[in-house]
Order: C-alpha cells, then sequence, then structure tokens
C-alpha cells in the first residue's frame, strides 16, 4: 500500500488496548500499545474497575457483631472480576482483608454492598470506615448505617466512598472496618460486595 496522508487513513474502530503504534523516545522509533500508555498526573489512562465478591457470610450463616466491638469487614473474594482492572496490583488483597492502591496520589471510588439486621434496632447503629497504620487518618471515610425497619429485618445497604492514596497506603494498604453500637444487642452482617473504581491515575 502506498503511503497515505493520516486523513486519508480508515477510522479505528473502539480500542481494546492491544493496539501497537510508533513512539519515538530519546530519538528512536519504538512501538507500545494503547494499554501501555500513562501521562503523569493526567489521570486519564491505567483507570479501571474490579469487583469482590464474599461467599462466607450469608443469610444462613451471618457475620454477627457485638456491641462496641471493632472487626475487619471480611470479604473472601470468592468472586472476583479483574478484566478490567488495569493496574499492577489488586485492588483487594483477600488473604490480608486489606485495600490496595497502585500509585500515591491515586483517586479510588468504592462501593460496599451488604445486608444487614440487628437485633435492637432502635438502638443500633452499624459503622463502616476506614482504618491504616500511619499517616493520613483515613477513619474519617465512614458512614453510619441505621436499622429503621424494626428488629430482625434486613436492610440493604449500599455505601460509596471516595478516597486518595498517601504513601502509607501504597506502603501498607487500609482495611475496612465494622463496628456496631447496639445497646446490647447485636448486628449480622451478609452477602459483602466490594466494586473498587480508580479514578484518577498518577502513575
Amino acid at each position: 500500500m502506498a503511503n497515505l496522508k493520516i486523513s486519508q487513513l480508515p477510522l479505528a474502530t473502539d480500542l481494546t488496548g492491544d493496539e501497537v503504534f510508533a513512539v519515538v523516545q530519546n530519538g528512536t522509533t519504538k512501538k507500545t500499545t494503547y494499554n501501555s500508555v500513562k501521562i503523569p498526573g493526567a489521570g486519564g489512562s491505567g483507570l479501571g474497575w474490579a469487583r469482590y465478591d464474599d461467599s462466607l457470610y450469608t443469610s444462613i450463616s451471618p457475620l454477627t457483631l457485638t456491641d462496641g466491638n471493632p472487626v475487619t469487614c471480611p470479604n473472601n473474594a470468592n468472586t472476583t472480576i479483574d478484566t478490567y482492572i488495569n493496574s499492577a496490583v489488586q485492588f483487594y488483597d483477600p488473604a490480608t482483608q486489606k485495600i490496595q492502591v497502585e500509585n500515591e496520589g491515586d483517586v479510588y471510588v468504592q462501593t460496599i454492598v451488604f445486608k444487614a439486621s440487628a437485633t435492637n434496632a432502635n438502638q443500633s447503629h452499624l459503622h463502616v470506615y476506614l482504618t491504616n497504620t500511619v499517616g493520613t487518618p483515613y477513619e474519617r471515610v465512614i458512614a453510619e448505617v441505621e436499622f429503621p425497619k424494626g428488629n430482625a429485618i434486613a436492610h440493604d445497604e449500599h455505601l460509596v466512598f471516595q478516597y486518595y492514596a498517601d504513601a502509607d497506603f501504597v506502603a501498607n494498604g487500609n482495611q475496612w472496618t465494622l463496628r456496631a453500637d447496639t445497646g446490647g444487642g447485636t448486628v449480622d452482617v451478609w452477602d459483602i460486595i466490594f466494586f473498587i473504581q480508580r479514578t484518577q491515575n498518577h502513575g
């Protein structure tokens, strides 16, 4: 085929990520793929998402929280969808039960879905928040869940959090913590799902 001007080339269809094109680097022409392109600080590449579904705690066998005793939010990631994660690290590690980030300065949005019920609904609150090692006080990323339907009735919860990555988050991760204040009762939690999306990439 004869050389054509760019304006004469046929239009590409939607990119899948593995397309190859030429770049000039240090005076040498090289090739790269669309998926490999990252523009530092631009936040427009390396974005992606993943989903992690827990199978351990179900309506038949829920996680039971007692008054004032915090526990790490469990998720064994028995079902994981990470086809579109576009990250060198998983956004969640079920072995350590930690939320993970790739680069300092990245921004993420996480949805946590679960079902919950309380034995003492009018006095019960469930707090869901991040905890970390040192550095930024991520416990400010918090939600408080109430139980207006009454005692022992399942509530469908859908919580959305936004957070950024500092150096400690990159090095050590964070964990979601559950703490129930129940006035002496208990709170059951089950069918836990994590959906995590990177919305800005500073890699």
